[in-house]
């Protein structure tokens, strides 16, 4: 079918400019400035919908480069599925997850890929790809990964964290980034000192500190900014491009921001709760209601002013891309596995259905531009992740992946209010958004309209993503 979304503001990375949008099929067939009759004079009249847009931005659909669906994690699972993460997705205007694919110490990559095949294939709403976690580094693995690349998949996912289960030793990292540069893939790291905060997580619980907020306290920041300089030094002597995920650090940022300024190919993410939550207010509510917002990197102190400094980061693209790292896990049963013992406490927030509201309040607060929004949110990951051309613009040829946003509307996050993840809390409980997703498409197909989703099961197709933009 053919869509016209007319009288809106188009907004880019570029800029933001009135005019009409043209959908044919899955593809966006124009953009018309206003008094276009290029296409003819009448074109109106031929859609088979017309969609007013006035007042509103037209924006390319959310791309979120950092989800874990149905991943296990702490002898249990992310609560979310692939289909009920996706839906909510779609509910927030992001047309596209790139989730990650785990291997773990003694399995074989092709096979850890396969499974996590198995579990999206036919099940998703939107579009999805796949990141490699190698948790275990090996010759086996080492070659797997030239195989993944020919697969479209085309990033690797290495842990400094988690001894035993998902760590890397610094040789290891070596030899993966080694053979990054070769194949032209890029490297994601998960950069904190992992011995290090055993030993003081093993000293907490030793002294009877037990409550979820010692899980922040026993990841200082200085394991965050130890790891990452760690971790960019490896990738300077290797010549391979670095993706540093989920910074919550000021420090560590620092860090990062010293070797871009002297040229060096470092990227950094962070997200929405890095921004807003933090160690005092959340984590530190009484009893065990801090659980809820147990994630590593963890909540950082406000006090210490991490928040105001991860925003002015943002705004100088020191921090590229904004994702989620949702992986959901519910209070009962889940999160309550750590009563009495905060290491045991799955780590995870869910976001993945907030984060393009979260990251426009503040456009709305002065913090970032419009434009930037997008660029963060979209345009940058499709970019660093090897989709652009397809993925993350308003411009004719991309997929139709098109969000209709209201700066005029209003969104109030909660349990019982706008939440379809697979939780049983929100991590956002009362947050109020000024702004609204009204309408989304992807890829041609209407899928959020006027609070109703229309979307269906399958409807979301496997990406094979070329190598990142940004490898030069």
């Amino acid at each position: 079918m053919t869509i016209l979304i007319k009288n809106g503001t188009v907004v880019t990375a570029q800029g933001s400019t009135q005019a009409d949008v043209l959908i044919d099929g899955e593809r966006i067939a124009a953009v018309l400035a206003p008094g276009d009759t290029s296409l003819g004079a009448n074109i109106e009249a031929s859609a088979d919908r017309v969609i007013d847009a006035t007042g509103k931005y037209v924006v390319p659909g959310g791309i979120d480069g950092h989800t874990h669906m149905e991943m296990p994690f702490g002898g249990t699972v992310a609560s979310d599925s692939f289909e009920t993460g996706t839906r909510a997705a779609a509910w927030g205007g992001t047309t596209t997850i790139i989730d990650f694919a785990v291997q773990k110490q003694g399995e074989r990559v092709q096979e850890c890929l396969a499974a996590w095949h198995d579990k999206a294939r036919g099940n998703c709403a939107i579009d999805y790809g796949f990141h490699q976690v190698v948790g275990g580094v090996d010759s086996e693995s080492l070659k797997a990964m030239d195989e993944l690349v020919d697969e479209g998949v085309t990033t690797f996912k290495l842990f400094m964290a988690y001894p035993g289960v998902f760590l890397s030793s610094d040789g290891q990292i070596m030899q993966a980034m080694q053979q990054a540069s070769s194949n032209g893939s890029m490297i994601m790291m998960h950069a904190e000192n992992g011995s290090a905060i055993d030993v003081l997580v093993a000293q907490a619980l030793a002294e009877g500190k037990t409550d979820p907020k010692y899980h922040s306290l026993t990841r200082p920041w200085e394991t965050e900014a130890e790891a990452t300089n760690r971790a960019i030094m490896l990738a300077r002597m290797t010549g391979a491009p670095l993706y540093i995920v989920h910074m919550s650090a000021k420090q560590a940022v620092e860090v990062l921001q010293k070797h871009k300024d002297e040229g060096w190919n470092v990227f950094g993410e962070t997200c929405p709760q890095y921004l807003y939550l933090s160690l005092e207010e959340q984590l530190a509510q009484p009893g065990f209601e801090g659980a809820k917002w147990v994630c590593s990197t963890p909540l950082r102190s406000r006090a210490e002013g991490h928040q105001d400094e991860l925003w002015r980061y943002l705004r100088t693209n020191d921090l590229s891309v904004i994702s989620t790292d949702h992986c959901p896990f519910c209070f009962k049963e889940q999160k309550e596995m750590g009563v009495g013992d905060f290491s045991k406490i799955p780590n995870g927030i869910g976001s993945v259905e907030h984060r393009m509201d979260l990251i426009f309040q503040g456009v709305v607060d002065g913090k970032i531009t419009v434009e930037r929004w997008v660029e963060l949110c979209s345009t940058t990951p499709a970019r660093m992740f090897g989709l652009y051309g397809r993925k993350g613009a308003i411009a004719p040829g991309f997929d139709a992946d098109v969000v209709i946003y209201d700066p005029a509307g209003r969104t109030e996050i909660g349990f019982h209010k706008t939440h379809h993840m697979n939780m049983d809390h929100s991590a956002w409980e009362g947050f109020v958004i000024d702004g609204h997703v009204d309408t989304v498409i992807s890829r041609g197909s209407v899928v959020i309209d006027d609070n109703e989703y229309l979307g269906t099961k399958g409807h979301g197709q496997f990406l094979k993503r070329g190598l990142s933009q940004y490898l030069i």
